[in-house]
């Protein structure tokens, strides 16, 4: 008389694995099932059908996450004088629907295939959870529902902040369904997102020197890769008189400001890494993900920010890594106003690029122990690759030997350097600068 299909499902009587046919129907396109029906379609009928329907109610509300009961519908119905129970399951709006017991995995994750219950593919779970929580990869529900946040809760009572229930809703730690993030789980101890750095002999990755993988929570991975790259950039020394003057080869705030654009604005629904390449001459940091849709990068050179990870930044706002949106790349490109070399920002479709180069000795305290003509001088040859004695004394409306002066006090302090000779002498910026 009946036989089992998509949308139809039989049992002589209840048994607990009805569970995974009411998950498949309301992962699927919903279905029927039928409790007094054998496997052959045959009406059998059942003894105690009130027992039966309260059994499969209370598997159903108790089994079965985020709740489902919304969506069913059971009664009682009479065939050939035989009673029946006819539950009905409605495609649910919150997919997928999973086993409480088995989470937010393949198998907890059952659909509808034939006239059979089946575990769903993980490419299936994301993308029911896309189709039901939108794009926004940090808002969507992590298929990991075990997390802890022993890091986390360690910065937050740093800065004397709390990290319980109310502050993981509010944060976007836990969603409207009582459920974890994506947010949660990079966050988490078990974040599946890594940072991978690696320092390299000369200019390029011919020879690995050191080489490491930062794993965890996101923000432990800025803590270490920070400490693991600062081992690298050396302190310089010159003396001004008796005063010694120290200068990193990276701007600090450059390098910070950096590592946190390419955690914060990372395009987490990738699986690669992020890679940090330590070079003699520069540092690239390589982060999957281009421009937000809408920005070019002349915007964003000029502070215009549209975060991708807005939650994530608000988390590092809090714990004050962050002062203010959209300063990233403004602060890096003013750890470079003293200095002729400057950073680099390269874009694709995919991908972002900052290329930090390493600076030599002139930083601000150096610069202010130019006199004004010398300062003059450098205003020069920022506006021209060369510059001639004669050009030196007309600019600064000198004599020639006071230019003559000049000009050897700044080859002295090694900031300019010496091109030709006799009469085809031209001074230029040192390459040291």
């Amino acid at each position: 008389m009946f036989a089992e299909d998509l949308n139809n499902e039989f049992k002589r009587k209840y048994v607990k694995e009805l569970a995974k046919t009411v998950v498949a129907f309301a992962n699927t396109n919903g279905g029927k099932i039928f409790l007094g029906i054998d496997d052959s379609g045959d009406i059998v009928g059942l003894d105690k059908p009130d027992d039966e329907l309260l059994k499969l109610t209370n598997t159903i509300r108790d089994s079965i996450s985020p709740d489902v009961t919304p969506f069913i519908s059971s009664k009682f119905e009479n065939y050939d004088d035989k009673k029946v129970i006819v539950c009905s399951v409605q495609k649910g709006s919150a997919c997928p629907y999973y086993l409480t017991s088995k989470g937010l995995r393949p198998e907890g994750v059952y659909v509808r295939q034939g006239a059979s219950s089946v575990p769903a593919s993980q490419s299936t779970i994301l993308k029911m959870i896309k189709e039901t929580d939108g794009d926004s990869y940090e808002e969507l529900r992590s298929l990991n529902q075990e997390l802890t946040f022993n890091y986390l809760k360690s910065e937050f009572e740093k800065n004397d902040l709390y990290f319980e229930e109310p502050q993981k809703k509010t944060l976007g730690i836990i969603g409207d369904d009582g459920l974890y993030t994506n947010l949660a789980l990079l966050l988490s101890d078990q974040c599946n997102h890594s940072i991978k750095a690696a320092v390299f002999e000369g200019t390029s990755k011919n020879h690995f020197l050191d080489r490491y993988e930062f794993e965890g929570s996101v923000m432990k991975q800025m803590r270490e890769v920070y400490a693991f790259v600062d081992r690298y950039n050396r302190t310089q020394s010159r003396f001004e008189g008796i005063d010694r003057i120290d200068l990193r080869e990276y701007p600090e705030e450059a390098l910070r400001e950096a590592l946190l654009n390419s955690i914060v604005h990372k395009d987490y629904g990738f699986g690669a890494s992020t890679l940090v390449s330590v070079f003699d001459d520069r540092i690239e940091i390589l982060t999957i993900g281009g421009l937000v849709k809408g920005l070019t990068k002349n915007d964003i050179m000029i502070g215009t920010s549209l975060l991708r990870n807005r939650k994530l930044a608000n988390v590092f706002y809090r714990i004050k890594w962050i002062e203010a949106y959209g300063t990233g790349i403004l602060k890096i490109k003013e750890a470079y106003d003293d200095y002729k070399s400057k950073p680099d920002i390269t874009i694709t479709d995919n991908a972002f690029k900052v290329t930090l180069p390493a600076i030599k000795l002139l930083d601000k305290e150096a610069k202010k122990s130019l006199s004004l003509s010398e300062q003059k001088v450098l205003d020069m040859l920022s506006s021209s690759e060369y510059v001639k004695r004669s050009e030196v004394q007309r600019v600064l409306e000198i004599s020639q030997p006071m230019a003559v002066k000049v000009i050897r006090g700044l080859l002295d302090k090694e900031v300019i350097e010496k091109v030709g000779s006799g009469k085809n002498v031209v001074y230029k910026l040192s390459d040291e600068m």
